[in-house]
């Protein structure tokens, strides 16, 4: 398996780099809008542990109508109502910005100015990791550890095409996995696989990092940016467990 560095996977998300996240939210089927009308704008930010799984959850919704507004209901329903999951899309801080403008928000706040309307905290519950696989890491290895990021909405095959092309995942692959890749950073190792989970719309990306060094900082950018490689193909991000 090729061991190309995270770092050549921008090219599917050219507009990376700001650590909220954002969504449009499309009017409901029975409006008689056209496709392309957005109604609103939702941005969202995770609270983490400092092992990186995932604690809470802060959102902030806009609406030309009633300026900016927080809710957890918005972001649960965002996770699991079929009928809001279907009107919300995945987007970049700049096209955020040009519907805000559009829809005459005039320029959207930066990012500080937009984590005070973050009043409706969700915690998520979270419990010390389960053990997946071996308690001790293999020879030359200090630590393993695994991650389960959990997501909601479906892929497409040609998004599924997509990833297996950029991380390189080897002709046929497995049946349990529908994408995987490896990055090889100083010593440290991370391989990931992407799988369908349970009978709904939900995907799952196991990530399985071997420590060498004390890789804090690496750990934590591979787990956000493979995160953020399913959210521009669509997916919409629920939790991070930690299992090892």
């Amino acid at each position: 398996m090729t061991t190309e560095p995270l770092r050549a996977v921008p090219v599917l998300m050219p507009d990376a780099g700001p650590p909220l996240d954002y969504y449009l939210v499309l009017p409901r089927p029975d409006d008689h809008s056209p496709a392309t009308t957005v109604e609103g704008i939702v941005v969202e930010e995770f609270t983490r542990h400092h092992d990186f799984a995932t604690t809470g959850l802060d959102s902030a919704g806009w609406t030309p109508e009633a300026g900016w507004w927080s809710s957890a209901a918005l972001s649960r329903g965002m996770r699991t109502d079929p009928e809001v999951l279907a009107r919300v899309l995945p987007t970049s801080r700049r096209e955020a910005e040009d519907v805000h403008r559009a829809l005459g928000g005039g320029q959207l706040p930066d990012e500080s100015l937009l984590r005070t309307h973050f009043l409706d905290h969700q915690p998520i519950a979270t419990a010390p990791p389960l053990r997946l696989g071996p308690a001790q890491p293999p020879a030359g290895f200090h630590e393993r550890r695994v991650y389960r990021v959990l997501f909601a909405k479906d892929l497409r095959a040609e998004q599924v095409a997509s990833l297996r092309t950029a991380w390189r995942t080897p002709a046929g692959g497995t049946v349990a996995s529908a994408a995987s890749g490896r990055l090889d950073e100083h010593g440290d190792q991370f391989t990931w696989d992407l799988r369908r989970v349970g009978h709904s719309l939900a995907w799952c990306l196991d990530v399985t990092a071997l420590l060498r060094t004390d890789a804090t900082a690496t750990l934590g950018s591979t787990l956000s940016e493979l995160t953020n490689v399913l959210r521009q193909h669509g997916l919409i991000p629920v939790t991070t467990e930690r299992f090892a």
